[in-house]
Formats: structure tokens, C-alpha cells, sequence
């Protein structure tokens, strides 16, 4: 499994649970936040084994992620970044600033998830592994009272050297102590990226029996993606979260994913964190 592919849908889910925390129940505001918060957590994801695959497997993925104010943020699921524009600065809806996240790598027995705990896949036999790939760039998000979008553009080294991109935009209220997003999404990546975990060169060719197939770049996946948020108590709380993912035409033109795979991508999460914090 894509790791990236399974986070974008819960990554907008997760973020939304660490807003809600702190909600109080009374009236009143919320309490003032710490300089410091870590949150701990696990959800887990049943989704597919790999990007395009039509098996399906069950991973428990980590959520930790630790913020400093509204400026320093890193965690498994949005990576290590910094906000060059926020509210303490000069503007309460903006955020910009670099970026850095892991792809994890895919093997061709297991897929491409470390996470994963049940399921197996044979559509990657002789397709060989893809090493772990850091992916270097930026983002940009602006949110207003119910909408927030957010665009990212980074840079792949290592597993590979592609430009990959992502831009979601998502609805969020609440009902009650319950918060909800749901919004499009849609990922898309450089011909690089794409032949990378979609191509298949002469040697993948003679393992698999696959004709060869070299990928261009564009529309790596789009869908829609949607969670709910229950808080439990000030610290901890519970997120489901749910997507539909279509994959694009260069990829879904592959034979990896026409003879072995599915273009159409479900997967349903669902993750508990704890919070923690304190000042400077």
C-alpha cells in the first residue's frame, strides 16, 4: 500500500481530532492552549494492500505528532513543517511554509505498508521493491469559518526523484460535540513519479508477463474524503474516517493496475488519540 495514498485520507481527519481536544463542554471559550502538544494515537485502516490494488488489507497506523504553538508541527501523517504565515504573526487564515514527508517503500510480497497486519497480494510478483522516498517541498492553506484548502508540491528523492503534488478542499462543522469534514481531493505526479510505481520497464516485463509500459505525468488519484470527530473528555477523542479514491488515467492505464489491479480505491479508519501539553 501507498502509504501516502491511505494518509491523505486521514490526514484531514486527524488534523480536525487535534482541533477538537480541547473543546470544552461548557460555555465559556476554550481554555488557552499550551506552548507544547503531543498527541499519541493509532488508527486502524482497511484499505488497499497497494496503490491500485484490488486486494484489501488491514494496517494499524501510528498517529504522533507534536506542535509548538501554531508555528511547528511534525508527525507521521503530515510530515515536518514550518509556518512561515500564521495567527501569531499577521494572519489568522493563512498558512505557508516548507515541507518535508516519507513515501514508504513497496514490496512486491507485501505491498507497501510497514503497518500492515492482515492481508496479502500477489499483483506485485515480479514488480520488484521501490525504496522509501523523502519528498521535499512546501504547502499552502487557507482557512476560513467552515472551508480549509490546502495545496502541497514536493520534491522525491531516494525511492524516487518525481514532483508530486496534492490539493484538497474540505468542509468542516460541528453537531453537537461532534465535528465532521468531508471534501475533493485529488494527487497528481511527474512522469518520474508516475513510471516509478506505475511503469513497467523490459526486466519487470519478463518477470511479470506484463507488456512494457512507460507512464506519463498527471492525475495520480482523485476522490472525496469525509470524518467525524468525537471528543472524549479534554484529551482524548475518537475519528472515523472513510474515502473514495479513483485512480487516473495514466496509472489505470498500466497493466499492472488493467490486468491486476482496480482503478476504484475504498478505504475506512478508524483512530483514537491521546493529548498532551505544556509551556516553555
Amino acid at each position: 500500500m501507498d502509504l501516502r495514498f491511505v494518509l491523505l485520507a486521514a490526514t484531514t481527519a486527524l488534523s480536525l481530532a487535534s482541533a477538537v481536544y480541547a473543546q470544552p463542554a461548557a460555555r465559556g471559550g476554550p481554555p488557552p492552549q499550551p506552548d507544547w502538544i503531543v498527541t499519541i494515537g493509532a488508527a486502524p485502516v482497511y484499505s488497499p494492500v497497494f496503490q491500485g490494488s484490488e486486494d484489501y488489507g488491514l494496517s494499524v497506523f501510528p498517529d504522533l505528532r507534536v506542535n509548538y504553538k501554531d508555528v511547528f508541527f511534525a508527525s507521521v501523517p503530515d510530515g515536518v513543517g514550518y509556518n512561515l504565515i500564521n495567527k501569531t504573526i499577521n494572519n489568522a487564515n493563512w498558512k505557508v511554509g516548507p515541507l518535508v514527508k516519507v513515501r514508504f517503500g513497496r514490496e512486491e510480497d507485501t505491498g507497501g505498508s510497514p503497518f500492515l497486519i492482515s492481508g496479502e497480494t500477489n499483483g506485485l510478483r515480479g514488480m520488484g521493491t521501490v525504496d522509501t522516498a523523502g519528498e521535499l517541498g512546501g504547502f499552502a492553506q487557507y482557512s476560513s469559518a467552515n472551508t480549509r484548502t490546502r495545496v502541497e508540491l514536493r520534491k522525491g528523492f531516494g525511492g524516487h526523484e518525481g514532483v508530486v503534488g496534492e490539493v484538497s478542499l474540505s468542509y468542516v462543522d460541528r453537531v453537537g460535540r461532534l465535528s465532521y469534514s468531508i471534501g475533493p481531493r485529488l494527487s497528481f505526479g511527474s512522469s518520474d513519479f508516475m513510471h516509478t510505481y506505475f511503469g513497467i520497464n523490459r526486466q519487470q516485463s519478463v518477470s511479470t508477463g506484463l507488456a512494457q509500459y512507460e507512464a506519463d505525468g498527471g492525475v495520480n488519484s482523485w476522490g472525496i474524503g469525509g470524518s467525524a470527530v468525537l471528543p472524549l473528555g479534554n484529551v482524548m477523542a475518537l475519528t472515523l474516517f472513510t474515502g473514495f479514491d479513483r485512480i487516473g488515467k495514466q496509472a489505470a492505464d498500466s497493466p499492472l493496475i488493467r490486468q491486476r489491479g482496480d482503478q476504484n480505491q475504498f478505504s475506512i479508519g478508524l483512530g483514537f488519540g491521546y493529548r498532551f501539553g505544556w509551556n516553555n
